[in-house]
């Protein structure tokens, strides 16, 4: 059994998809990163960054349990495990590989970082709207680039890059980002969308109000002094 600790945010939603993708049994633990649950103890003993998601899997390697933070490495211990959504041909094996750490590298901190300017800063800077809204935009003409050349981003195969990359795509528009204007990015998007299992990993803690109005302790929890105390 994988016990989940998560959130519904993008880094979150990515290894929803890969463990309804597996078909693997897991237990859901909410995390409220709006309320500080990612300070506790006993939670950064799983996750020392503070940061949502980690797994725990009880039947990990030898039979005995693992941890893990950071999605890209769980995405890479879930396919391990199972034996899929990382092609067995080396050239599309590594191409996926090589698109999970494009994401990981650029996808979710510019997205992050273009969501954070143009919604939550309270003071509205030109400059780095300017800035963030352009390099997302410049990520996803990266991306459908990509994509005018396979249908999935290592190639023939759907794997755990293309799950890496989708949560991201979602409300693109918060981002500054025009995807129908990205005719393959938006193809793609549209077919991984549809999936029964992606479906299903949407659902995953969408019973919780993770959208609303940041009110003052919030916003101190995520972006100020709370966030960046030393523990």
């Amino acid at each position: 059994m994988i016990d989940l600790y998560s959130w519904p945010t993008p880094n979150g939603h990515k290894v929803h998809i890969m463990l309804e993708e597996c078909g693997l049994q897991y237990r859901v633990h909410g995390i409220n990163i709006r309320t500080g649950e990612q300070f506790k103890p006993a939670f950064l003993r799983i996750s020392p960054n503070n940061r949502i998601p980690a797994i725990v899997d009880s039947d990990g390697p030898g039979g005995k349990p693992i941890s893990l933070f950071e999605s890209g490495a769980m995405l890479i211990y879930l396919a391990g495990k199972t034996g899929k959504f990382l092609p067995r041909d080396l050239h599309e094996r590594y191409a996926a590989l090589q698109w999970l750490m494009w994401q990981m590298g650029g996808v979710g901190p510019m997205f992050g970082q273009a969501n954070h300017f143009r919604a939550y800063a309270v003071e509205k800077i030109p400059y780095a709207v300017d800035r963030y809204t352009n390099e997302a935009n410049r990520l996803t003409n990266v991306l459908d680039k990509r994509l005018a050349e396979a249908p999935y981003l290592a190639g023939n195969e759907y794997s755990i890059a293309d799950m890496a990359v989708f949560p991201w795509m979602r409300n693109a528009d918060k981002r500054g980002i025009d995807l129908p204007s990205y005719t393959h990015a938006q193809r793609w998007f549209d077919a991984i969308n549809a999936r029964p299992a992606v479906v299903r990993a949407l659902q995953v803690l969408s019973e919780v109000n993770s959208t609303a109005p940041h009110d003052d302790k919030s916003r101190d929890i995520l972006f100020g002094k709370t966030q960046f105390s030393r523990r």
